[in-house]
């Protein structure tokens, strides 16, 4: 069955989705985000197929959010984050916090985030870049931009 190439669509979302859209591959950020840079501790954390993390792994090797690093003289690699993995972090770091609001019930949120420059724990919150206020689906308009279909 021949997958849909969401990367070809004028829309940001569905770009991302090209990218992340499949289930694994945002667990297997955020894996590799919290220090699990080797083939088998992913595997391991993850109880994924060897075969599919390794496809997992190409396509996002590939996409230019995670990068291979040598760390044997046997082909082994470690994962890392590049710029552009670190920010698609954040977009989970957005996620999670849906998932604690909305899913974790009376246990509460299974991980907690201490922001470095102040020491709280606190939680991601959407701001709009120029005014600093709180900037949700209901505080703007979708207008077309310079990239959008005829």
């Amino acid at each position: 069955m021949q997958r849909t190439n969401f990367g070809e669509m004028a829309c940001s979302i569905a770009r991302t989705l090209d990218v992340i859209g499949e289930p694994w591959s945002p667990l297997i950020l955020r894996d590799v985000w919290v220090g699990m840079n080797r083939f088998d501790q992913l595997q391991a954390d993850l109880g994924i197929s060897r075969k599919v993390l390794t496809e997992r792994l190409n396509h996002l090797v590939g996409q230019g959010v995670l990068e291979r690093r040598p760390y044997d003289n046997r082909p082994r690699y470690e994962y890392h984050l590049t710029q552009k993995g670190a920010e698609l972090v954040d977009l989970l770091m957005v996620m999670a916090g849906w998932g604690d609001r909305w899913l974790a019930g009376e246990a509460g949120p299974p991980v907690l985030y201490r922001h470095h420059a102040c020491g709280q724990i606190s939680h991601v919150d959407l701001r709009c870049a120029h005014c600093g206020r709180s900037m949700h689906a209901g505080d703007i308009d979708l207008l077309p931009g310079p990239g959008a279909a005829a």
